[in-house]
């Protein structure tokens, strides 16, 4: 086991150590694949073609040999209706009955000579002809060796067969296997009376012609089978043996062919006599042509393959250069101090190249960290700045506000205005945390509506749906109270009428924290809102401007910098028709910062 295993090793370290390596492997494989999956494709499409071609051709062939043969067993057929429609056969047994000995004498003379003309006229291929009458027991025989007549004292086994399964035809093979014989039954016609039987020997060379329609190949079987399923006659490969012809003949009952394990069977059957026509071709006739085809296409393929493997592999040799040289290049790079090697293990050029440059990221991440943390910290302490004002205008109305409610109001509603104020005061000017939760954000927002409540009264219209699920969601400090306030100054004061405002907080199909801050303020014309858009886009993390505020800029900005881009914030809005501020964030961020 530690042998195969050294083995395999040594075998993968060459394409381990060198990224050229596996670069010609690849190409190579990527070259030949294509060719062998043509190859092989070509060879299954000319095996299935000519399967179609066997399968159309032979059914054809099939089609036209039985009929054909229809056609000569119906001669042969008319040849025993020529005797049985004789008028001298009905005087003959007309005569029997009479037992007149002259007549019978006479009507005799004139069957022998019925069928001498009968026989002679079948040229080589009828061997033979009987008469058998079953009143008198007379057999009248004509073949090439006898013409006599015999008075028998029982029914010959072919036509007592006939007789007792009244059937009015029936072909049986000779012992000898060369000839069969087709017996027909004599009856009366008024009461279809059985009188008799007549047989007509034929050769079964007579087929031979015709069967070589089918074009039977020499390791290939055609078979004409009997309505009982007994074969008659067999021509073609000795192959198969009786007990495999005897079950195929059984297994086709409608003309068509049938595809087995081992070979296709092509099934007809003969008019009038319902006999059975057959035909057997082994899969290898298919096969045999198919592997021809096959080896064709392997030379042709080794050859492909062969020129693929030398392009391939000069055109890896060449791909690959840039890449050796330049990790050589870094094998002398000592600048950048080694660290951890990166996950993958690589050993060749890639791996070289991939671990100096993660060192080299390693260093530049170490230093884009310090860079953003003095850059973070820079911009908090402008932040904290910013947070201990409040604005003056906003300060100065509240205060009036105030005296004017001593005066006029109940002290619990003076009070109210003072305590908001106050939470007002202490939120911004404790020492904040990077982030606070929805709950906190809220509660200051709110502290801020109840004084402009306070001021504005009924003209006022404020609603808060939040889901108490999402109050531990974390959000940059200084976010839902500056933008309530962006919607007084810049939309609602300069809106007659009664102004409406709501905030809604809910969660998401992806999970995250939607909230949206809705007024029926003055709204942004076309042109403003594609300007405040394109300044949200910026992303460049400035908690800083001019003025102040903390603008809509200062929120989008802080959002992207502790979550990412995206995370943030969009604006939606319509000259008269008010403005929609929507804020997303993660739902469960427990105070980090998240980059991209």
């Amino acid at each position: 086991m530690r042998l195969l295993s050294k083995i395999y090793r040594a075998m993968l370290h060459p394409f381990r150590r060198s990224i050229r390596n596996k670069l010609i492997l690849i190409m190579v494989v990527v070259s030949a694949l294509p060719i062998v999956a043509v190859t092989a494709l070509a060879v299954d499409n000319n095996r299935k073609s000519m399967e179609a071609e066997l399968v159309a051709t032979n059914a054809s062939n099939m089609k036209w040999t039985s009929i054909y043969l229809g056609e000569q067993f119906s001669q042969m057929n008319s040849l025993l209706y020529s005797v049985l429609i004789n008028p001298n056969l009905s005087d003959y047994i007309a005569s029997e009955e009479d037992s007149g000995l002259s007549s019978q004498f006479s009507a005799q003379r004139n069957i022998e000579d019925a069928m001498a003309s009968l026989f002679y006229s079948g040229n080589h291929y009828i061997s033979g002809i009987e008469l058998y009458l079953k009143r008198s027991g007379k057999l009248f025989t004509m073949n090439a060796y006898q013409n006599q007549i015999k008075t028998l004292e029982s029914i010959p086994d072919s036509y007592n067969e006939l007789f007792n399964q009244q059937k009015d035809f029936m072909i049986k093979n000779s012992p000898e296997g060369d000839r069969f014989q087709l017996i027909r039954s004599i009856n009366r016609f008024e009461n279809r009376e059985i009188l008799g039987g007549i047989t007509l020997e034929v050769r079964w060379a007579i087929l031979d012609q015709t069967l070589s329609l089918l074009n039977p190949a020499k390791d290939q079987t055609v078979l004409i089978a009997g309505p009982d399923g007994e074969i008659l006659y067999r021509m073609g490969s000795e192959s198969l043996s009786p007990e495999q012809a005897a079950e195929i003949v059984k297994g086709g009952t409608e003309p068509g062919y049938e595809r087995k394990a081992d070979e296709y069977v092509f099934y007809n059957t003969i008019d009038p006599m319902k006999l059975k026509l057959i035909k057997i071709i082994p899969m290898s006739a298919i096969n045999q042509s198919a592997q021809a085809t096959m080896h064709y296409g392997i030379w042709i393929g080794a050859i492909t393959v062969a020129a693929a493997i030398i392009i391939a592999v000069l055109l890896a040799w060449r791909t690959a250069r840039p890449i050796v040289l330049l990790a050589r290049s870094m094998q002398g790079l000592s600048l950048i101090k080694q660290g951890d090697k990166p996950p993958s293990g690589r050993m060749d050029e890639i791996g070289l190249l991939e671990t100096k440059f993660y060192n080299m990221s390693h260093r530049i991440r170490e230093h884009i960290k310090s860079e953003y943390s003095m850059n973070l910290e820079k911009k908090t302490a402008e932040l904290k700045a910013l947070q201990a004002q409040i604005n003056p205008h906003f300060l100065q109305n509240t205060l009036q506000m105030i005296g004017s409610m001593l005066f006029s109001k109940k002290p619990a509603e003076s009070y109210e205005t003072i305590r908001s104020l106050s939470e007002m005061f202490r939120y911004v000017i404790r020492e904040p945390d990077a982030l606070a939760t929805l709950k906190q954000e809220l509660e200051h927002m709110n502290n801020y509506m109840v004084i402009q409540q306070q001021r504005f009264q009924s003209r006022l219209q404020y609603s808060l749906e939040v889901d108490e699920q999402l109050l531990h969601s974390r959000i940059p400090k200084l976010t839902l109270q500056p933008i309530v306030e962006n919607a007084f100054m810049h939309g609602l004061d300069s809106q007659p009428g009664g102004w409406e405002l709501s905030v809604k907080a809910a969660q998401s199909v992806s999970s995250d924290v939607i909230i949206t801050i809705k007024d029926n303020g003055a709204g942004i014309s076309a042109e403003r809102l594609r300007e405040v858009r394109q300044r949200l886009s910026y992303g460049d993390g400035e908690v800083w401007t001019r003025g102040e505020r903390i603008g809509l800029g200062n929120v989008a900005s802080r959002l992207q910098m502790h979550f990412g881009k995206a995370y943030g914030l969009t604006i939606d809005s319509e000259a008269g028709a008010g403005t929609l501020i929507t804020i997303r964030i993660p739902s469960d961020t427990q105070g980090e910062k998240i980059h991209d």
